[in-house]
């Protein structure tokens, strides 16, 4: 237990993901109940989404405030999402997930070279979230790119249905959440994926309330994944700080694809 959520984990921090919608087929498909499954997943969601954090704020590549402009519809669907929980066909709701993750993998992986170019005026005191504006600036290979987040409406609605399947299924709303603010919001991709496994941990944190209120969870079973998920996300976040945008944009879109399978393997 503890290992598949190391290893889910660090790779679900590497694109942004979450390592739950990994995590959850794979218990699911080894034999633990859907209802086990679930609050387990959240819980490497948090674990790996705490550990990752540290060195993402060290960067300074999460941005709060367009983290807590979207998060809020995001937590609402959740807590909705967990509520509603079993009134959702299991198999309508994976195939669902996986046209989803599909559709997201092409919109990255058809994309070519970065949408934000290094700009010699910007110094690197301006690294980080801009006061006053939901803009900012990335550090990338000794040099400096500002960029500025577009059609946030459209962003946040799409987080709200993030939230919505991460309190349904467990299995979070990150492979939502990272391809939504890269592609819609026009958001890096490193801080698209570093601000979604910051705030991802507290979207599941209200999801995983609801599970620990119905006395669904195992908390033995937990423990090894919160272990596990401490270690993977902590690795996960040292390896992408060393890719470039289109690595990761190139190994997002191929995991989406995997996990895809995996979810159409699991209906």
């Amino acid at each position: 237990m503890a290992a598949a959520a190391a290893l889910t984990s660090g790779i679900g921090t590497l694109g942004g993901l979450g390592g739950a919608i990994m995590l959850v087929p794979l218990l699911v498909l080894t034999g633990t109940p859907v209802s086990q499954a679930t609050p387990l997943g959240l819980v490497s969601v948090v674990a790996a989404s705490s550990a990752a954090a540290r060195r993402h704020l060290r960067e300074r590549t999460v941005n709060h405030r367009l983290g807590v402009a979207t998060e809020s519809s995001s937590t609402m669907g959740a807590v909705v999402g967990a509520l509603a929980a079993g009134s959702i066909s299991e198999q309508a709701l994976t195939y669902v997930l996986a046209v989803v993750a599909v559709g997201a993998a092409l919109a990255g992986g058809r994309r070519k070279g970065v949408r934000w170019k290094p700009d010699p005026t910007t110094g690197p005191e301006l690294v980080g979230e801009w006061v006053g504006s939901l803009h900012g600036a990335y550090p990338l290979d000794g040099a400096v790119v500002p960029y500025r987040p577009r059609r946030i409406g459209l962003g946040v609605l799409s987080m709200g249905l993030s939230g919505l399947i991460t309190g349904v299924s467990g299995v979070g709303g990150g492979f939502i959440k990272t391809p939504a603010s890269s592609e819609l919001m026009h958001v890096p991709v490193k801080v698209a994926s570093s601000t979604t496994t910051f705030s991802i941990g507290i979207t599941a944190s209200a999801a995983l309330l609801v599970k620990m209120v119905r006395g669904t969870l195992d908390v033995e079973l937990a423990a090894m994944v919160l272990l596990g998920a401490l270690v993977g996300g902590t690795i996960g976040s040292r390896i992408q700080a060393r890719l470039s945008p289109p690595t990761v944009r190139r190994f997002l879109s191929v995991l989406l694809l995997v996990i895809a399978a995996i979810l159409v393997a699991r209906a």
